[in-house]
């Protein structure tokens, strides 16, 4: 992998991610950008113990532009990009209108490609894997940012989700507080170890695997089950079978063989509710131990996928019970999830 760090017209920073060594990037961003102003603020929440970041400034960002006005294509054809190569791989960049900055953390946007109209699941192996390697040097990176104590990595795809930007793209965030659902699972983690002496990431998917009845996919590396009491309609969880605290600890074996599972996982996503569907909407969500945590050998890295599609032209919509109390209710069966994204493999 060659990465290239540069710098856009207001001072962003942006980097290239190539598979090839002799891929030279010295393109300039030629636009008249004015220096970002954001602000971006942390306020405690003394009722529940939750952070909340407020940045006003988002309300202009960019909103579901016109395909030949996309800010994520390449610069070619007399097109202003945030990108102002004429061709790129993987390319990331300082979020324009970011929710964390100003010293409150930070976030960045990932495109995995520069061709406007391919998804995820379209790109090569070995464009996948460059994804990963950039995840993984993005959270390096981050992770060493004063006040930085976690790295979420994370993709929305499709319309339903809230994308105001269709082209593939995920982002990173780079948070000055542990998320509310990583400070629960560290809980439980500390109950799971004082009450058996185990792990519980290592527990939980010891009895997936013999159980069986959830797993959709397994690998020399990997395992990926709809976990028992999913919270959306069709969920799964992806974890290498080794257990490691963060992407930078995966070993080879793990980082070779993710591209081929996690492409495999989101073809049969988008072939759930059959032929004729538009693609499904979906969140992929990265959880990683934070840099701040002493046990955080304890935690285990996965990958969350999950759609807000529950049957053919249906959404679940977090309703009253969801919204207002956090008690989910789920209309799909884990178990008959399951058996669907089985039958579903991919030719």
């Amino acid at each position: 992998m060659k990465k290239t760090v540069t710098t856009l017209a207001d001072g962003r920073e942006l980097i290239y991610y190539d598979t090839r060594d002799d891929v030279v990037r010295t393109a300039v961003d030629p636009r008249p950008l004015a220096r970002v102003v954001s602000r971006s603020e942390i306020r405690y929440d003394e009722l529940t113990g939750d952070n909340v970041a407020v940045a006003s400034h988002r309300q202009t960002r960019t909103y579901l532009p016109p395909a030949d006005a996309c800010p994520l294509c390449p610069a070619r054809d007399g097109r202003e990009s945030e990108i102002p190569e004429e061709s790129y791989e993987v390319a990331v960049f300082e979020n324009r209108f970011p929710s964390l900055s100003g010293g409150v953390g930070r976030c960045e946007v990932v495109c995995f490609t520069d061709d406007h109209t391919d998804s995820f699941a379209d790109l090569t192996e070995e464009r996948a894997r460059l994804v990963l390697d950039a995840w993984t040097d993005r959270t390096a990176e981050l992770s060493a940012l004063p006040g930085v104590e976690q790295v979420y990595c994370f993709e929305n795809r499709g319309a339903e989700i809230g994308v105001t930007l269709p082209h593939a793209h995920g982002q990173i965030y780079a948070f000055p507080y542990v998320t509310p659902r990583t400070a629960a699972m560290r809980r439980r983690a500390d109950e799971h170890r004082a009450a058996t002496g185990g792990n519980l990431f290592d527990d939980l998917v010891a009895r997936e695997k013999a159980d069986g009845e959830r797993v959709v996919l397994e690998t020399e590396h990997w395992i990926a089950f709809v976990p028992y009491a999913a919270h959306w309609p069709y969920e799964v969880h992806l974890h290498p079978k080794r257990r490691v605290p963060d992407l930078l600890a995966l070993d080879e074996g793990a980082r070779t063989e993710f591209a081929q599972v996690y492409l495999e996982l989101l073809r049969r996503f988008d072939r759930i509710f059959g032929p004729g569907e538009p693609p499904t909407p979906y969140i992929a969500a990265w959880h990683q131990a934070p840099f701040t945590d002493e046990r955080r050998e304890d935690f285990g890295l996965h990958l969350e996928l999950f759609t807000v599609r529950r049957a053919s032209g249906k959404l679940k919509f977090l309703a009253g019970t969801e919204s207002g109390m956090g008690a989910f209710m789920n209309d799909v069966r884990p178990e008959d999830a399951a058996r669907r994204i089985r039958e579903v493999a991919s030719a």
